[in-house]
């Protein structure tokens, strides 16, 4: 029965539970011992919560049993990113600088999913502050693929996919401010979503100044699930969408039903389709990967699929200065004297650059065509497909590939699809797309309009039922 249990989704535990077939207790005690035998592989968690856990499910079975009115999450185990605050347990954001920071509140999203009675597990690995695409970090165990452990799970949401990968919970939270829900998903083999800027809001993380490092990514910050199906992401952003007067960015609820949201098909819509860019190298097997699963939108669900591309240049440096224009430069600064040999050197040196004013102001520029050369593309297409990275994974310990389909390339060039949807805040979806031959996951990148989460979430669900993915499991789950 455990492992029954752990290979269920999110919707189906809370079908079961409701239907007093299994208990959260039962539920909780199976992705624990889960945990207990995956995790001292894997290291998808930097700081688990089993007692915490395994109280929670024992109030939500009491309750259950009185016949109290319980949460649309009651019983369901959720892990949560590293990067998001637990009010009481240590939140350490993969940096030696919050080593032993306990925050005084939760996270708005903690806030909601305990509202609605879900079980939290912990907290999952994360590189430090989340400034990388892949899993590792200086003050835990990078964490690992469960399709092969040599390789990366992807960043920095890293924890979180490989739990969900690994059935060590079927709902995982990750945030994502150059693609870290997608990113993640891709390499971990399981479906990601970005929902549009302010759908879920964030705070304090992204939005409270005490705390330099947690308090950056402001403008390019999403929190979005990590799941084995479309529908279970959708269960989730229904508990998790909504405005807060914390977030100015939060928006309005309303105009997205997200539990029907997934239901109908997407026949007639017309589908961009985007294998590069029109300049990033990309890897064979992943550039044939994603060409077949884009034939499944013409050929199986009726779409008009056309090759397009934006047309802009790559604006991977705009990227990074307004990463940088979000950051507390100078309160990160004031602590590299301390902490500085301890951090990640690629965040060493990212804020110890000299940056100017120009190139500040110049990658607002860069931004403001991005979205102008977006929403002109948008305005001839429903949907914009592309892989969603340029690799499939690739081993731990490093920052990504620097030969791609045999050219030199930088070793953060394999995360070219994901970000410049985060200059745009568009919502967007990884699903998985298929294997290499080492049986490594692929995944494509599902764009929408502006604004369009349900079109996003309607045509994720459309290519699940043409071509699913929740029957593969790596081996060592």
């Amino acid at each position: 029965m455990t492992e029954e249990i752990c290979r269920m989704s999110a919707t189906e535990l809370v079908a079961r539970i409701g239907a007093r077939d299994i208990s959260p207790v039962e539920v909780t005690e199976a992705v624990l011992d889960r945990m207990d035998r995956l995790d001292p592989v894997l290291h998808a968690f930097c700081e688990p919560t089993r007692d915490a856990a395994r109280a929670k499910a024992a109030q939500v079975t009491d309750r259950i049993a009185r016949n109290e009115p319980v949460g649309p999450l009651a019983g369901v185990p959720v892990a949560i990113k590293d990067l998001i605050s637990t009010k009481g347990v240590r939140t350490a954001m993969g940096s030696p600088i919050y080593r032993d920071f306990v925050p005084d509140e939760d996270d708005v999203v903690v806030e909601r999913i305990k509202a609605a009675d879900a079980v939290v597990l912990g907290k999952t690995t994360v590189p430090e502050f989340g400034y990388s695409g892949a899993g590792h970090n200086p003050v835990s165990p990078a964490a690992r693929n469960p399709w092969n452990i040599a390789m990366t799970p992807g960043g920095s949401s890293s924890g979180s996919g490989a739990a969900v990968a690994a059935g060590i919970g079927p709902l995982a939270l990750g945030t994502d401010g150059g693609g870290s829900v997608r990113i993640p998903a891709a390499h971990c083999g399981i479906y990601g979503f970005k929902p549009s800027m302010g759908r879920v809001p964030m705070y304090p993380g992204a939005r409270d100044q005490r705390y330099p490092g947690a308090s950056s990514w402001e403008s390019l910050g999403h929190i979005g699930p990590l799941t084995r199906t479309v529908a279970d992401a959708a269960l989730a952003l229904s508990v998790l969408a909504g405005p807060d007067p914390r977030d100015r960015f939060s928006l309005p609820a309303g105009d997205v039903d997200w539990l029907s949201a997934p239901e109908g098909g997407i026949r007639g819509l017309r589908v961009a389709f985007s294998p590069d860019w029109g300049y990033l190298d990309v890897d064979p097997a992943v550039r044939e990967i994603t060409a077949r699963a884009a034939e499944v939108f013409e050929r199986d669900l009726g779409c008009v699929l056309e090759e397009a591309h934006p047309g802009w240049d790559d604006p991977f440096h705009a990227f990074w200065a307004v990463v940088v224009a979000d950051s507390d430069l100078a309160g990160l600064r004031a602590l590299l004297d301390e902490y500085g040999t301890r951090m990640s050197p690629h965040l060493v040196d990212l804020l110890s650059r000299n940056w100017t004013a120009e190139e500040l102001t110049s990658a607002r520029m860069t931004r403001k065509a991005v979205n102008n050369k977006m929403w002109r593309l948008m305005a001839d297409y429903d949907l914009l497909i592309t892989p969603t990275l340029a690799v499939p994974p690739f081993p731990l310990h490093t920052q990504g590939p620097e030969i791609i389909d045999e050219r030199m390339v930088a070793s953060t060039a394999w995360l070219g699809f994901s970000f410049p949807i985060n200059l745009t805040g568009q919502p967007a979806a990884s699903v998985p797309a298929g294997f290499t031959t080492d049986c490594l996951p692929v995944g494509l990148q599902i764009v929408g309009r502006h604004l369009a989460d349900a079109d996003v979430l309607r045509a994720s669900a459309a290519f699940e039922a043409a071509a699913p993915w929740a029957q593969y499991w790596p081996a060592m789950a």
